[in-house]
């Protein structure tokens, strides 16, 4: 019996990799003659540059840029294919995990950092960049990233606007910078939400980022001004496309500022580490990841491997620390096992992970034989 054993991260727990082994660890426990292989997965979120550039063979890349709150600090990014491809996570440069969570506020928090790494690959001879969206702290539409990349922004008086969201409220023009040169981006998006709306980037993520109330208002109607001017003057409509609301609107801001495509994170991943052959070649397939919800149908990572699994005809489960019943999620697999004692609480959980999970893959064994 050859097993794939395909997770994502358990967030704040463990990496995919770390994941994928003790799950490992614990089928050989109850299958000792099963043949099993280890492939960490992703689906543009973090850890997306890690899976790639381990599966790739990649080395990795450091550059000083600034963080959500405007601090000097060092991201890391991987060269893959001798350089030609740039994998980075605009998480490295603007992620929730850099904010102090008594220090949160998308209104301030700016994606600057990113617009430094994007210009480091390209100074370093990247002919393709690959930027993982997930984990974001900012909602400022990709503004801070433009303005990193030399963009400037105008109001009607002819003052220039910087710093905080709200001041897009004021936003008139945008002037490109005469000499930008950047090779193709390709954005790997784990989520498909569009820029604004109640499925837009501020309603669904900005209260996880330390949005107030009464801020979702003002960064809504300043995102909104911001796909305004950017129709009007870049001269495409660019606020309902599927994944501009990635990481608080950064989707959008690559497309409108620096020519990308937005592509399905897990869709990116899987091709750069071979996750079809991969599951070809198994007789069943394990992925999981910390949570499974609703968002779990909408690019995330355990969705996409069961839905290729199936294609393949291979029975699939996920071993998950938590599983809300979410409808249409169970029909995705052959069973779910939840590693989380149900009485256990979320921090005692994330701090057992390890053998919580050789627990859950042991058990698992059972449903499979």
């Amino acid at each position: 019996m050859r097993i794939l054993v395909a997770p994502d991260k358990f967030k704040g727990s463990l990496r995919a990799r770390e994941a994928a082994q003790h799950i490992a660890s614990g089928l050989r426990e109850a299958l000792p003659d099963a043949q099993i292989v280890n492939l960490a997965v992703a689906d543009g979120g973090e850890g997306t540059a890690e899976v790639i550039c381990a599966a790739a063979g990649g080395e990795w890349r450091e550059c000083n840029v600034h963080d959500p709150l405007g601090a000097i600090v060092t991201a890391r990014y991987c060269a893959i294919e001798n350089g030609a491809t740039a994998v980075m996570e605009m998480s490295e440069a603007a992620g929730l995990w850099r904010v102090p969570e008594q220090l949160r506020n998308p209104e301030t928090a700016s994606s600057f950092g990113v617009g430094e790494m994007l210009l480091d690959a390209a100074r370093r001879g990247a002919q393709q960049i690959i930027i993982g969206l997930g984990g974001s702290a900012t909602n400022d539409g990709g503004f801070g990233m433009a303005r990193a990349l030399g963009f400037r922004f105008f109001d009607a008086a002819g003052a220039e606007i910087g710093e905080t969201v709200g001041k897009l409220l004021r936003l008139d023009r945008i002037l490109r910078p005469a000499a930008l040169r950047l090779p193709p981006i390709s954005a790997a998006a784990d989520v498909n939400n569009p820029l604004l709306g109640h499925r837009g980037a501020t309603r669904v993520f900005g209260p996880q980022k330390g949005a107030a109330p009464q801020q979702i208002e003002l960064l809504e109607e300043a995102l909104a001004r911001l796909g305004d001017v950017v129709a009007r003057d870049v001269g495409r409509e660019l606020r309902e496309l599927a994944g501009s609301g990635a990481a608080g609107g950064l989707g959008f801001g690559l497309v409108a500022f620096c020519g990308a495509s937005i592509h399905s994170g897990f869709d990116v991943v899987a091709k750069h580490i071979g996750l079809e052959a991969a599951v070809q070649e198994s007789d069943i397939v394990i992925t999981g990841e910390g949570y499974l919800d609703a968002q779990t149908l909408h690019g995330k990572a355990p969705a996409g491997v069961a839905r290729l699994a199936r294609k393949f005809g291979k029975r699939v489960f996920a071993v998950v620390g938590h599983f809300d019943g979410a409808p249409g999620v169970q029909e995705l697999f052959n069973g779910i096992v939840m590693a989380k004692p149900l009485a256990m609480s979320a921090a005692e959980a994330m701090k057992d992970a390890p053998k919580l999970l050789r627990s859950a893959a042991t058990r698992l064994a059972a449903h499979i034989v």
